[in-house]
């Protein structure tokens, strides 16, 4: 402690001590030694327990300032730890939002395959058709070699229709379109002007589908292509046949006009 703070703490009892000494010898006289020892050693008490007063308050503030350091490392630390924390959650944000987009795009790629597969998978199962009034099913493929052979036939491309017809019949003999195809290939038959053949694959086409709707138009069919190779006595035939099974058609009536011209 400084002699100036030793010097304002202990003022009070000097000023105390030198009232004393100031007093008349009449009032002096009040004091013995012990009083005057009494009071020094009362001075000195006080003195020291101010000085351990000090000191404790001393020790208790350097204890606080110690613990408020503490303190503050502590709020530093935790503070670190906070702004550790939220770049780690950003970070792990950022993996989720990542990862939703990863899940998003395996899903949206799953969901290609499985269309895909199921696509693939419909092509190859057989599929309704309805042709010339009949109804049946049919696998991808020989529907696809049917459209195939009749485009030709469309594009007035005899040759290749020919071809394509006799190819399917060849290797679909149990199809439902078995019967439209043996008409059609008469017909690209008789634009080849292959006319005996065609007058074949007609009479083969009535004889096994006489109820086919195109039935009555073959034999119409037959009959012209006899009467392009000169033998118009079969064709007559060819045409009373038609009008007497199937008297109601179109074809019967163009048959009855045909009629006269073939003597």
């Amino acid at each position: 402690m400084s002699a100036r703070s030793l010097m304002r703490h202990a003022a009070p009892a000097l000023l105390a001590l030198a009232a004393l000494v100031a007093m008349t010898p009449a009032r002096a006289g009040l004091f013995d030694d012990d009083e005057a020892r009494k009071a020094i050693l009362d001075l000195r008490t006080r003195l020291t327990q101010g000085d351990e007063q000090r000191v404790a308050m001393a020790a208790q503030l350097k204890q606080l300032t110690e613990q408020l350091q503490q303190l503050q490392r502590s709020l530093l630390d935790l503070n670190n730890q906070q702004e550790q924390t939220k770049a780690e959650v950003a970070r792990l944000r950022g993996q989720d939002e990542q990862l939703a987009r990863d899940v998003a795009e395996m899903q949206r790629k799953q969901k290609d395959i499985v269309v895909g597969v199921e696509d693939r998978i419909r092509k190859l199962e057989p599929q309704p058709v309805s042709l010339d009034g009949r109804d049946f099913t049919a696998d991808a493929d020989e529907k696809r070699a049917y459209e195939d052979a009749m485009a030709g036939l469309r594009n007035a491309d005899f040759d290749k229709a020919a071809a394509a017809l006799q190819a399917f019949l060849k290797r679909y003999p149990a199809s439902g379109y078995v019967d439209s195809a043996r008409y059609w290939l008469g017909n690209a038959q008789y634009g080849q002007r292959n006319y005996k053949d065609a007058i074949a694959t007609f009479r083969g086409f009535v004889s096994a589908a006489p109820d086919h709707l195109r039935a009555p138009e073959a034999l119409l069919a037959m009959a012209n292509s006899q009467a392009e190779t000169k033998d118009t006595k079969t064709a007559r035939r060819t045409l009373e046949e038609l009008i007497k099974l199937y008297p109601k058609s179109e074809a019967a009536a163009a048959g009855r006009e045909r009629l006269p011209s073939l003597k």
